[in-house]
């Protein structure tokens, strides 16, 4: 059982940054892929990033890429979304899930989630 907690959402101006962190319960941190969604009003939760168990393998999607950068320190249980150059269409709830096995961008194949974190991207 692993259980999510995220934090750092928030306001922020078009261009700006926000550092997304979430924390994990268990002891098994380590053997679960990492992933972030996200989800914006009216509109299905998509795919953001994901990252292996060691941290050596990321995956983004096309809209993130070259912007945000996904990163986990397993001796804190802790994963990280590092957001720059923010654009006012990155505005979503931003959700921390996790699951066992291999990287997968689909949010049905997720096992555990957390809350979610708003983040507003002012123009």
């Amino acid at each position: 059982q692993v259980q999510l907690v995220e934090s750092g959402g928030g306001l922020v101006q078009a261009g700006g940054s926000l550092r997304l962190s979430c924390a994990a319960s268990g002891r098994t941190f380590s053997t679960y892929y990492m992933g972030w969604f996200r989800q914006a009003p009216g509109k299905e939760r998509e795919f953001v990033a994901a990252l292996s168990w060691g941290g050596g393998s990321t995956y983004y999607a096309d809209s993130v890429a070259g912007r945000f950068t996904i990163s986990r320190d397993n001796a804190k249980n802790t994963v990280y979304l590092q957001m720059n150059s923010l654009k006012p269409e990155d505005t979503a709830v931003y959700y921390c899930a996790a699951r066992q096995g291999y990287y997968s961008g689909s949010s049905l194949h997720y096992d555990y989630w957390g809350q979610g974190t708003p983040v507003t991207v002012s123009s």
